[in-house]
């Protein structure tokens, strides 16, 4: 049997996976009904629903690949907490250059009965990186 360490393990990089696929049905089961996404400059992403909307209209334009290390993993009975160092590229699907963005997330799951582990916050860091034209 896998410990829950294992599992949240397994979980960000299903997310990371799914995120590239754009796999919105697995999305959905790795995140609480109310999770919070916080990001720099953004007003707080409040719902499940709300964060589908929108990662659901960005596939539309982009593809995303994501690549993380896990820094710290704390896991307390049915609550964990997550720092992961990320990198994101988000590319057009027709005309321009790929963003990549980069920075630090912290995380914090759940575990419940009916869902097992599901991210219930994260607070998203990343900062774009710098551009160069010999890239």
């Amino acid at each position: 049997m896998k410990n829950d360490e294992q599992i949240i393990r397994m979980l960000i990089n299903e997310w990371q996976t799914a995120s590239a696929e754009g796999n919105l049905q697995r999305l959905s089961e790795l995140m609480d009904e109310d999770v919070i996404f916080l990001m720099p400059g953004q007003q707080p992403m409040r719902g499940r629903q709300a964060y589908m909307e929108a990662f659901s209209e960005g596939m539309k334009h982009y593809r995303i690949e994501s690549e993380g290390e896990i820094k710290e993993l704390h896991v307390t009975n049915d609550l964990a907490y997550c720092w992961t160092h990320l990198t994101v590229t988000v590319t057009p699907h027709r005309e321009g250059l790929p963003m990549r963005r980069s920075g630090n997330s912290l995380s914090i799951l759940r575990k419940s009965p009916e869902a097992g582990w599901v991210i219930v916050r994260d607070a998203n860091m990343l900062t774009p990186e710098p551009v160069s034209m010999f890239s």
